[in-house]
């Protein structure tokens, strides 16, 4: 999901809002392919930066580079697609403090805001208007440690749950998690499978088998242009 000629768009904010700016990989106008808002005409704001090393990552672009925008550019670029949906991911978005601040702007402007996170980083000062999209890792990301639980406690019923599975151990891993802390109960859960190491109707079946209360997700933009540039 790449867009580089709207990655290289030169801020036209003078120097003195240097506050409120942030580091931008790429901002782009395509399909939503994952979570609740999947399908919606979306436009994707992608934050440069991640602190986490997950094995299976397909946005390993992002972790460095990009060009810093002011957040009123970034607001006006959003408004020339004339889309109602509007994602911010990374990266991890909230390793930049002021990506608070365009989520609320965002929502101060009548879209629907929804955030990509890993769940390591804490969730709880995002705007309560945002849908967090918030991962558990599983055991073979390689970074199952770094998830903030903490972070469960401030899951609204519009948020969702993510967890990406790449075998039946972190299957398994999720179930008990699914469990243990009453994902369920708390907002929607969502399980996808890793793209090559599990077979998506082979974890449809496991879901299936074990009567679990969640919803299965497939990346729809893969399906519709794999890794094509600009979606």
């Amino acid at each position: 999901m790449v867009s580089g000629k709207d990655a290289g768009v030169a801020s036209t904010t003078p120097v003195a809002a240097d506050a409120e700016r942030l580091r931008i990989t790429e901002i782009f106008h395509s399909i939503q392919g994952e979570a609740d808002a999947i399908g919606w005409r979306t436009v994707f704001v992608r934050l440069t930066g991640c602190p986490l090393r997950c094995v299976w990552c397909d946005t390993e672009y992002s972790f460095y580079g990009g060009n810093w925008h002011a957040i009123d550019d970034i607001l006006a670029e959003v408004a020339s697609h004339g889309a109602r949906h509007v994602c911010v991911t990374g990266g991890e978005p909230l390793a930049q403090k002021r990506c608070l601040i365009l989520l609320r702007k965002l929502c101060d402007a009548g879209y629907e805001v929804s955030l990509e996170t890993s769940g390591a980083l804490d969730v709880s000062a995002v705007d309560p208007r945002v849908r967090k999209v918030m991962d558990l890792k599983a055991p073979d990301s390689g970074e199952s440690r770094r998830n903030l639980w903490s972070n469960l406690d401030h899951l609204l019923p519009h948020d969702q749950v993510k967890i990406v599975i790449a075998s039946r151990a972190d299957y398994e891993w999720a179930r008990a998690m699914l469990a243990e802390h009453a994902l369920a109960a708390r907002c929607m859960v969502l399980f996808s499978p890793v793209h090559g190491a599990v077979e998506p109707r082979e974890l449809a079946e496991w879901i299936i088998a074990d009567k679990l209360d969640v919803r299965f997700q497939m990346q729809l933009h893969k399906l519709l242009w794999n890794d094509a540039a600009g979606h």
